[in-house]
């Protein structure tokens, strides 16, 4: 039987993909998308996660507009997008055609706090941008935590940052919601982190594989790492050439592959103060600290095995 997921998404280029996988791969059943501000703004988020659902034929799954601030700071941040080759801001919209398909009547914050109320079968929550949604769902339903088997987090880092040396972009977005997240009690979290994202890049060579398998996933995935390679080489050059993570996908392969990533159990917090390193994942990998292991935190991953579920996935035809 497929798994049940829903993804909560800042639908730029990295989401695009993991909601592709998602949608397409057997072993899942996407009931549900929400999205949150981000990267980009949430109205552009949501525009994308609808055109990503028509483009692959799955029109059909729901998406369901969040917040569009952080819970707590009215600055922070700023929507910034994604920088081109040239140094420059590229649109919000994704490069395939705008959707046809609308957004729910209700709220992402409604959608998450009934769905997780009345189901019957495990549902997996997959936050793939900023936890402002999740973070509100808690302070708005004491028991949502609860009701949740099992979260699995893209976001965070414990060697590497990507929008300040001390933080992840995810985390960093609204960090008092991440830090929150954290403490909330969730019967299982699995964090997957930079540290494992860029152990699972994803080169030109294999976009070029990508882009051959004709199919509607294939060639949109192609477009979107590819891009993503040229705003690295440029900006945050990967050890691997012409290379990239694709952090959000592997947080949903996880979920389809558990081995994929490779895990220890430890305690994770999130500085929201100190001014070099507010949105910081403390991950308390020496046990320093003295607090129970809160999250399963993965440090690596099997970048080989992550492209092929992805070439896999995309060669069905839609």
């Amino acid at each position: 039987m497929a798994r049940k997921i829903i993804l909560d998404v800042d639908t730029g280029t990295d989401d695009a993909v993991a909601v592709m996988l998602a949608a397409l791969h057997p072993a899942l059943d996407l009931v549900g998308c929400t999205t949150v501000n981000g990267n980009i703004r949430v109205e552009s988020c949501t525009d994308n996660t609808l055109r990503v659902l028509d483009h692959i034929g799955r029109s059909s799954i729901p998406v369901y507009e969040g917040l569009t601030r952080p819970i707590a700071r009215v600055d922070f941040p700023i929507p910034r997008g994604e920088k081109d080759h040239s140094g420059k801001y590229h649109p919000d919209t994704l490069p395939i055609p705008p959707p046809t398909s609308r957004k729910q009547d209700a709220g992402a914050i409604e959608f998450l706090i009934e769905m997780f109320r009345a189901a019957t079968e495990e549902i997996v929550l997959v936050p793939v941008g900023p936890l402002t949604n999740i973070a509100t769902a808690l302070l708005l339903d004491p028991k949502f935590a609860k009701r949740v088997p099992e979260i699995v987090i893209m976001g965070g880092g414990h060697e590497l940052g990507n929008v300040t040396p001390s933080a992840e972009f995810n985390v960093w977005a609204d960090p008092e919601a991440a830090a929150m997240v954290f403490a909330a009690g969730f019967e299982k979290i699995t964090l997957v982190p930079l540290d494992a994202t860029h152990r699972a890049l994803i080169t030109q060579a294999q976009c070029e594989e990508l882009e051959a398998l004709g199919t509607s996933a294939g060639q949109a995935a192609a477009a979107f790492i590819g891009h993503r390679i040229v705003v690295h080489d440029t900006h945050q050059r990967q050890d691997v050439p012409h290379s990239t993570p694709v952090h959000d996908a592997l947080a949903v392969g996880a979920v389809i592959d558990p081995s994929l990533i490779v895990t220890r159990k430890l305690h994770v917090a999130v500085e929201t103060d100190g001014p070099l390193t507010v949105g910081r994942t403390v991950i308390d990998t020496h046990f320093r600290g003295g607090k129970a292991p809160n999250a399963e935190v993965a440090f690596d991953a099997d970048a080989s095995r992550f492209f092929d579920l992805l070439l896999r996935t995309f060669a069905a035809k839609a």
